[in-house]
């Protein structure tokens, strides 16, 4: 990841867009970050660095704090539109994919791009409500929809669970497949929008079937949610969100310059690999490898989710949610 503003932007949207991470050359890190990654190597730090290491394996003290936190967000945010509508209140009326929240629209992204495409023409309400939407989570960054909203996502999560443990059991293995996939779907689904005059993405997109499924009971188009989940149990792991769903590229450009990000500091790392175990997209954390952090303090790229993961495993609070020009941080000595 190359130092400064601009070569940050264009190295996260490489990764959004599927470009592999690559470790840096050694002139796109900067004097700070070298020294400190020289000062890693010598002997003496390499050993204390080890030692710590097997001492938290031995005593690990991760915990599931923004993992909680996040189902809870989820649950809470569409809990809201399914009892918002079976008491008729009118308070919250719509989906996620379109809504009206107290007399404000909001409308998804991705959803009212196939729309529009497939109608070719512009609705005002859908405009106010993309504008609304665009503005929150340019604010929030990254892919929070994904892990703080998205009900696929929660259930998806569940189905990584099993799949690691049959995948340590060895009864399945996964099958990684090409991240530039889902720019392809992006493209593809916008095209065959505007060709056919017909959003088929919506009509397979799981995110839009629960929601829906939640709010109204339309039960039908679950089948094909089943399939996407025994697919990622028994194939791919997270196959939907990491490969083919055009929803969390959407959101990622969106929040590509944003206040809000999660920040990794290099003096503070184990190099020990645990966040990116962990990661839901681990290719976003290559810095956190010893020697590839090419700044002091590196913010994680747009496709990362916010998940939060990475900072329950990190024992050294080597990542943290960080807010641009507001948030101060000191090293922790170790």
């Amino acid at each position: 990841m190359r130092p400064g503003f601009v070569g940050r932007t264009l190295d996260g949207l490489g990764l959004l867009f599927g470009r592999p991470p690559a470790k840096p050359a050694a002139e796109e890190i900067t004097e700070e970050a070298r020294a400190i990654h020289v000062f890693k190597k010598t002997p003496d730090e390499r050993k204390r660095r080890k030692a710590a290491i097997f001492a938290e394996f031995e005593d690990p003290k991760a915990s599931n704090k923004w993992r909680i936190r996040r189902w809870i967000s989820i649950l809470v945010l569409n809990g809201i539109f399914i009892a918002s509508y079976w008491s008729d209140l009118q308070l919250v009326e719509g989906a996620l994919t379109a809504s009206r929240v107290l007399g404000f629209h909001f409308a998804d992204l991705n959803s009212s791009l196939q729309l529009m495409l497939a109608h070719k023409h512009v609705v005002l309400n859908l405009l106010i409500g993309i504008t609304t939407v665009f503005l929150i989570y340019w604010v929030i960054g990254g892919r929070t929809f994904c892990s703080w909203v998205c009900p696929y996502h929660l259930l998806s999560e569940l189905a990584e669970m099993l799949h690691l443990k049959l995948v340590k059991k060895r009864v399945v293995k996964d099958h990684p497949l090409d991240r530039r996939l889902r720019t392809v779907m992006f493209f593809v689904f916008a095209v065959l929008a505007f060709v056919s005059g017909y959003t088929l993405f919506e009509t397979i997109s799981p995110v839009g079937i629960l929601s829906r499924f939640l709010t109204y009971g339309t039960a039908m188009a679950l089948i094909w949610v089943g399939v996407l989940l025994l697919i990622e149990v028994f194939w791919s792991r997270r196959m939907w969100c990491r490969y083919l769903c055009p929803v969390g590229l959407t959101y990622g450009m969106v929040g590509t310059v944003t206040p809000v990000r999660v920040v990794h500091d290099v003096r503070n790392c184990f190099h020990e690999g645990k966040c990116r175990e962990v990661c839901l997209v681990p290719h976003v954390l290559d810095m956190t490898k010893l020697g590839y952090s090419t700044e002091v303090e590196t913010p994680i790229g747009p496709d990362c989710t916010r998940c939060g993961m990475c900072l329950d495993v990190c024992p050294t609070g080597a990542l943290r949610f960080d807010i641009k020009g507001i948030s101060r941080h000191e090293p922790t000595s170790h």
